[in-house]
């Protein structure tokens, strides 16, 4: 560890990268997190965490070092926080500033699980209030969610999407409104800039649940942040002489300590149709139903020259190094007494594993499947088998799903079988676990290399009309057309059921399409006031967590591509579809009662224009082709679904006057702008519009 980090330190010297050369580099890290499993280690994680702040200072960054959720960080380490609030958090020495290094904008995914998501308005109260209470430094986890390609998520069962609910999605586009309610966010906190870092804050109570903090520059020049940190009541607050209503769990931002500019729970920027990035509206989908496949049974048990014994059962991990997901655990079952032709001995067989997934069989015929699950990857498989006279076969097929990569003494988890046992009609049992056992690492697919390019053309491959399809262990293989634009590209697998993909050679990661989550725990829409943990927010209960797979544009041919699939399970390769987005749908809604935007506001001279606006953009490189929809006055519903209300003003001919044609526009809510259907009832603009690149 110590070579390691002396030369990646170097590495940035010789670039010249530290702040102190010119470069960018204003913070260095060492270890992450490890305070959360210290007290397994006992007084070596103790002396562990002495050792390692003393190694890193003495390479001389230039810069601070910081130790993430480590709050026994020695001096001048800096100890940070991870998590979804740190407003509470206190570095644990005053000479330390209070930074968080973790905000979590959502949370991972996990095979079986729902998935989870953020609220913006809970992201936004939690960075508010850690500034309002003199937090120095701020980093979301993730900014930019991604793709665990190949086989290098996490475990166990980490999905292979890393969208992680971010502001910028997998696929590289903005999610809205999460993006844009941040921008605002960053912008009203940059207008306190000059408060915030000229003196600590004064903390001023202003009922139950209700607070001020203000920044001085001088006795009458001041930014201030007012909270309403209850998560049932809002209120409205006195503060230097002017009433102020705050919604619950939200913060209001003042930064000449009199105006209003933005408030955490108030969303007015535009919104994004649909939880999908491909919506039947946006997307463009591909059939690969008549695309020529090909196929290759892989061979049940061991295979090849390469297998070796033992008279137990080993640990997956250290007999396969992480060269591969599978090993297979082979053994043969005699049955001594003779039994009637056409007859078999009934059994009961008991498998234990330690993870994370197995296939059995007896006889080369497949009779059972077991699995665990994120939170507990072990799992027992009990199975009736019939086993005929004589010699019987059991293959036994072990499975990971990601290495285990969080936690105390993760490095020696295990996996794979610990235990075979056989019982009896009379409950006599017989243990397997010492027996004499064969096993062979991976499959023999993966051993030639079927993924690969090189073999496209091989005659291993079966070529017909009759394709075999729900059938457990094996690979299918088709041509197909890259979608035409610059854009990324999914691949549908709905129709499959666990197992790897790879195209053109690259693999796409692991799929589990047929692990449904629980039905139940999500809620069309998810109250953000009170705290949030991972598990608050949950939509798709019943639905595989994840059937789209990113494929990154660069790995596709302008011509002919190889799709490989190995499908461990069963499915139907010729239902699965390529998805690309050809257009998006964008939306806003705002009422009169809204503040005008953040970037209009100037110091000494406040907002240019009392008048608040609806502002939408498209992606870069498209513009917004057709209004879907423009009401003002009391239009109800939501972005997709938008509705008139009873009170409504046709402002489409407006609408498309201030937008068609152009990759963003603004249109002011103002009566005198879009007429007054119905005087003195509030009103709001709704636009759903339609971008095309």
């Amino acid at each position: 560890m110590k070579r390691f980090l002396a030369k990646i330190v170097n590495l940035m010297k010789d670039e010249n990268l530290f702040a102190s050369q010119g470069g960018p580099i204003i913070l260095s890290q060492v270890e992450n997190e490890y305070g959360n499993v210290e007290p397994a280690y006992g007084v070596g994680g103790v002396l562990y965490v002495k050792w390692a702040a003393e190694t890193a200072v003495q390479l001389n960054t230039t810069v601070p070092w910081v130790m993430c959720a480590q709050g026994d960080a020695p001096d001048p380490i800096i100890n940070t926080c991870n998590g979804f609030y740190c407003d509470r958090f206190s570095p644990n020495s005053p000479s330390k500033p209070k930074m968080w290094t973790e905000n979590y904008c959502g949370w991972f995914l996990a095979f079986g699980n729902a998935v989870p998501y953020r609220p913006v308005e809970d992201l936004a109260f939690a960075v508010a209030r850690f500034f309002e209470t003199g937090g120095t430094f701020q980093n979301y986890y993730m900014y930019f969610g991604g793709t665990n390609f190949g086989r290098t998520a996490g475990g166990p069962l980490v999905a292979t999407s890393y969208d992680y609910d971010a502001p910028i999605d997998e696929y590289g586009f903005i999610r809205q409104l999460k993006w844009g309610h941040l921008r605002d966010l960053h912008l009203a906190i940059k207008q306190c800039e000059e408060y915030l870092v000229h003196s600590n804050p004064i903390q001023i109570s202003l009922g139950v649940n209700l607070e001020a903090h203000v920044y001085y520059r001088s006795s009458n020049d001041c930014a201030a942040f007012l909270a309403n940190y209850g998560s049932t009541s809002d209120g409205t607050v006195k503060f230097n002489g002017n009433s102020y209503f705050l919604p619950a769990w939200s913060v209001s931002i003042l930064p000449d300590c009199k105006n209003v500019i933005f408030n955490t729970a108030k969303v007015a920027s535009q919104k994004t149709s649909g939880d999908d990035v491909f919506t039947h509206i946006t997307m463009l989908e591909s059939s690969l139903a008549s695309s020529a496949w090909s196929w290759h049974k892989e061979k049940v048990g061991i295979w090849g020259n390469n297998s070796f014994e033992a008279s137990r059962l080993l640990e997956q991990i250290n007999t396969t190094k992480d060269t591969t997901d599978f090993l297979w655990y082979s053994t043969s079952i005699n049955v001594d007494e003779k039994i009637k032709q056409n007859q078999t001995k009934e059994l009961g067989l008991l498998i234990g594993s330690l993870g994370h997934a197995a296939l059995v069989f007896v006889n080369k015929k497949l009779v059972g499947f077991g699995y665990g699950n994120h939170d507990d990857a072990s799992f027992v498989l009990a199975e009736k088998i019939s086993l005929q006279s004589g010699s019987n076969t059991l293959d036994v097929l072990s499975m990971m799903i990601g290495l285990q990569n969080y936690g105390p003494w993760f490095d020696i988890q295990g996996a794979g079988i610990y235990s075979v046992i056989l019982t009896h009609l009379k409950n006599s049992k017989e243990d397997l676990s010492s027996a004499q056992w064969t096993y062979q690492v991976g499959l023999e697919g993966e051993f030639i290399g079927l993924d690969n390019i090189s073999l496209a053309n091989s005659s291993v491959w079966t070529q017909g009309s009759d394709m075999p399809i729900n059938q457990s262990l094996i690979w299918y293989k088709a041509i197909f057309l890259a979608p035409e634009g610059k854009g990324p590209v999914s691949l549908n697998l709905s129709s499959m059921g666990k197992g790897q993909v790879w195209v053109n050679g690259q693999s796409i990661g692991r799929y589990w399409s047929t692990y449904l989550s629980p039905s139940t725990g999500c809620s069309e829409s998810c109250d953000y006031r009170g705290t949030y943990d991972a598990s608050k927010c949950l939509k798709k209960c019943g639905q595989s967590a994840q059937t789209l797979y990113h494929i990154p544009r660069f790995w596709l041919y302008s011509g002919e591509n190889l799709l490989v699939i190995l499908e461990e399970l069963g499915g139907d390769p010729s239902k699965i579809s390529l998805l690309t987005r050809n257009a998006q749908v964008i939306c806003g809604h705002v009422s009169e009662a809204d503040f005008p935007p953040v970037d209009t506001w100037k110091p000494q001279l406040g907002f240019i224009s009392q008048t608040p606006e609806l502002r939408l953009a498209c992606e870069e490189g498209w513009k917004i082709a057709a209004i879907r929809f423009a009401s003002f006055g009391t239009p109800g519903g939501y972005c997709g679904a938008f509705s008139q209300g009873g009170c409504h003003a046709n402002v489409s001919s407006i609408v498309q006057q201030a937008c068609i044609g152009k990759q963003r526009c603004s249109v002011p809510i103002s009566t005198t702008k879009l007429g007054d259907p119905c005087l003195n009832v509030p009103k709001s603009l709704a636009i759903e519009a339609l971008c095309s690149g």
